[in-house]
């Protein structure tokens, strides 16, 4: 009995032990530039996972996110501005010049539209702090209506850490649909915190709270999300919607692109389009749901046809900006 014990302890102080070893460390900003296979790629995180220097960069060209060991590419340091002047005719640059553009509403800044030429929509979903389940209905509907058009899926799917680290199961599963090929998830940054007091007027409400510390609620989620396997986008979206100037400024500088929508479902926006829609699935918001289900039955015929896509929110922004 004894000698059972002392293995079941070793076992589990080894479990213990590369768990640790596995959770993301030292994390980061780290601005720099390399060349990875013949692309541009602009360096934005650094960290320590399974005793390796890691980075985290982004493809100026096609905005997708990619994770590098620093043995397998050779990074030219640099700051902020610099990266902006040396590659400011990239797509990923002038992104992030056009949301500081619209920067200036207090809800709804950065982009907000696709490509107009676009025959489908950017469906976005937004993952608030909740306690009840995935509405998973969302994601059953879409891979039913594209099963034979479109595999996988893309959706993007503005998550909040505590949403995250509250819904696990969620998480495994959405995880399971994606590595069965039927959806493609964009991981968009929604904030750790999301905090909301619904007593409290917009300007002082969000990340507009005053002494919000901005650098934590964006680091600290792409650290629960790289911990979880997910590899975190360069998309951001404000809480609520809702922000200034100042801090869509800080964003950026985060080098993340800020993405608002012109169809908010439940708030009776119509989708058309290029149109980046707006839902939530965390369980509060059935009538948005509704209306997106309701949506999909209504251009049945021109999915069928492909005349009706769901598109890649990094593709969606790419094309913009091309």
């Amino acid at each position: 009995m004894k000698r059972f014990v002392y293995i079941l302890f070793f076992v589990i102080v080894g479990f213990q032990n590369a768990e640790a070893q596995n959770t993301v460390r030292n994390y980061v900003v780290n601005y720099g530039s390399a060349n990875y296979k013949g692309q541009q790629i602009i360096i934005l995180r650094k960290f320590h996972q399974s005793g390796k220097t890691r980075y985290l960069a982004v493809n100026s060209n096609s905005l997708q996110t990619l994770l590098l060991d620093s043995s397998a590419i050779a990074v030219t340091s640099s700051n902020w501005s610099q990266l902006n002047s040396t590659f400011s005719k990239t797509p990923y640059f002038k992104a992030i010049a056009k949301a500081n553009a619209q920067s200036f509403t207090l809800q709804d800044a950065g982009l907000i539209h696709g490509f107009p030429k676009e025959q489908g929509i950017t469906l976005t979903i937004d993952l608030c702090p909740s306690h009840k389940p995935l509405d998973r209905s969302i994601f059953s509907s879409l891979v039913t209506a594209y099963a034979k058009i479109e595999q996988p899926v893309p959706v993007a799917l503005s998550i909040s850490g505590k949403f995250l680290l509250t819904h696990q199961n969620d998480i495994n599963w959405l995880k399971q649909l994606e590595n069965s090929g039927q959806i493609k998830i964009t991981w968009v940054n929604h904030t750790f915190t999301h905090y909301y007091n619904p007593k409290q007027p917009l300007t002082d409400n969000f990340l507009l709270k005053p002494g919000t510390n901005i650098s934590y609620e964006v680091l600290e989620l792409e650290k629960v999300l790289l911990n979880n396997g997910a590899i975190p986008s360069v998309f951001f979206r404000f809480p609520g919607l809702v922000s200034d100037n100042a801090v869509v400024q800080n964003i950026t500088g985060f080098g993340l692109i800020p993405i608002g929508s012109d169809a908010w479902l439940a708030k009776g926006q119509v989708a058309n389009n290029g149109s980046i829609v707006l839902i939530h699935g965390n369980g509060n918001e059935p009538l948005g749901v509704q209306d997106f289900i309701k949506l999909l039955n209504s251009n049945k015929n021109k999915v069928l046809k492909q005349q009706w896509l769901m598109y890649d929110l990094g593709e969606t922004v790419k094309d913009e900006f091309q």
